[in-house]
């Protein structure tokens, strides 16, 4: 894939911020959660451990600003197939059915939320899930 060149992007910086700040306040819900840069993506991970979710932006110019995270298992060939505008197959670890969730093209936050409180029970350990359950 060539690189997008950026005037042409359909997002901007202060869009970039916005989702940041979005997925953020929606992981800061779960227990022990943390964030940091990982492969130079905002990155939350439970327990400093476990991806939960990570945001990219024109990941090698592919002109997306996505939420990427684990999927339930049959999920993400589902949503590429009703939606393929909004979802696709996540370079390198869409071959493990990961999903990647554009959040430049008129999000649906309360998806996005829903989608990430997935992933979250996909990878915490079962005390920090049911942990989430009871809050």
């Amino acid at each position: 894939m060539e690189p997008t060149p950026s005037d042409r992007l359909t997002y901007t910086d202060a869009d970039v911020e916005s989702a940041t700040e979005r997925v953020r306040r929606i992981c800061s819900t779960f227990p022990e959660v943390t964030e940091r840069l990982s492969h130079g993506a905002v990155t939350f991970f439970v327990r400093k451990k476990r991806t939960v979710c990570y945001l990219t932006d024109d990941h090698h110019g592919d002109g997306r600003l996505a939420v990427i995270c684990p999927a339930p298992s049959g999920v993400q060939q589902e949503l590429v197939a009703a939606e393929p505008e909004r979802f696709f197959r996540p370079p390198y670890v869409g071959h493990r059915g990961w999903i990647g969730l554009r959040v430049d093209v008129d999000p649906d936050w309360s998806e996005v939320a829903s989608l990430l409180v997935d992933a979250y029970r996909l990878v915490a350990p079962k005390t920090l899930v049911r942990d989430l359950a009871a809050s």
